[in-house]
Formats: structure tokens, C-alpha cells, sequence
């Protein structure tokens, strides 16, 4: 009997420490600050800020694009996005849940925002889903999909 209390005291434990465990406040803030300066770090081309946050082995999937792509791909989408004259008006995650495993969080989103292309406004709205891995004691996103409703 006193094994089965042991095994059962074991496993609620393993399940409070385990997938989708909530984090303290402080984390959750930090993990939001992270998520929301890569976005803002793409849209403005800031290539440092991305090579800090965005590592070497990203993978991305993105809604209208066949291929995966990785880190090179983002950086370049980012100088082209910029080059082009792109500009951010403005970045809303209205919705966003975030489970935690350890130094890994996932963040899924419901995302808008609005860019200026040529003097042409448009905004885009979708849904994202995003990892992190806090590595060296800093977050990094090294994956992400999204799927868009419009441009």
C-alpha cells in the first residue's frame, strides 16, 4: 500500500512539473517581450536583434510558400521586405496562449497587422504558432507557422 501512495505521490509530481506547467509572471513577460522584438526585428530588417533571437537551425512554415525555410530565408525575406520600402504600422496579437515545457515554450497566437508597401496600406491577419527555447539563459525562436487570412 505504501508503494502505490509512493507511486502515486511520484506521478502527481511528475505531472505538476511536466508538459503545459504554468510559468511565473516574470517568465511569462519576458517570453511575450522575446516574441513580439522578433516580429518587430523582421519587419524593420534589424539584423542584429535576429541574429540574437532567430538561431541557426530555425525551421519556418509559412501560409502561400511551398518551401520550409530557415534562418538565411527569414534574414532575407526581412532585407527584402525593407528594401522594398516595406514599413510596420502596426502589430496586434489579440489572442495568445503559451504552453511550457521546461526551457521550451510554445506560443499560439491570433495575430493583425498592418504594413505600408508603396505607398499602399494592407493589413494581414492570421494565426501563429510559435517555439522557443531559452538557451544560455536567453530566448530564441527557432521555429514558427503561420497561416494568413489576407495580405
Amino acid at each position: 500500500m505504501r508503494r502505490i501512495i509512493g507511486v502515486f505521490i511520484v506521478v502527481l509530481g511528475a505531472m505538476a512539473m511536466g508538459s503545459g506547467s504554468a510559468a511565473k509572471p516574470d517568465e511569462k513577460t519576458e517570453l511575450l517581450r522575446v516574441r513580439e522584438a522578433v516580429w518587430r526585428a523582421w519587419f524593420a530588417n534589424d539584423a542584429k536583434t535576429l541574429e540574437q533571437l532567430v538561431p541557426g537551425d530555425t525551421l519556418v512554415i509559412n501560409a502561400g510558400q511551398e518551401k520550409w525555410q530557415n534562418q538565411a530565408d527569414v534574414f532575407k525575406d526581412a532585407a527584402d521586405f525593407q528594401a522594398a520600402g516595406g514599413k510596420l504600422i502596426r502589430l496586434e496579437f489579440p489572442r495568445t496562449e503559451i504552453q511550457w515545457f521546461g526551457d521550451v515554450a510554445v506560443i499560439y497566437s491570433d495575430f493583425s497587422y498592418e504594413i505600408e508597401e508603396n505607398g499602399k496600406r494592407f493589413v494581414t491577419s492570421g494565426r501563429a504558432t510559435e517555439t522557443f527555447v531559452r538557451r544560455h539563459g536567453k530566448w530564441t525562436n527557432p521555429g514558427w507557422h503561420t497561416d494568413h487570412n489576407g495580405k
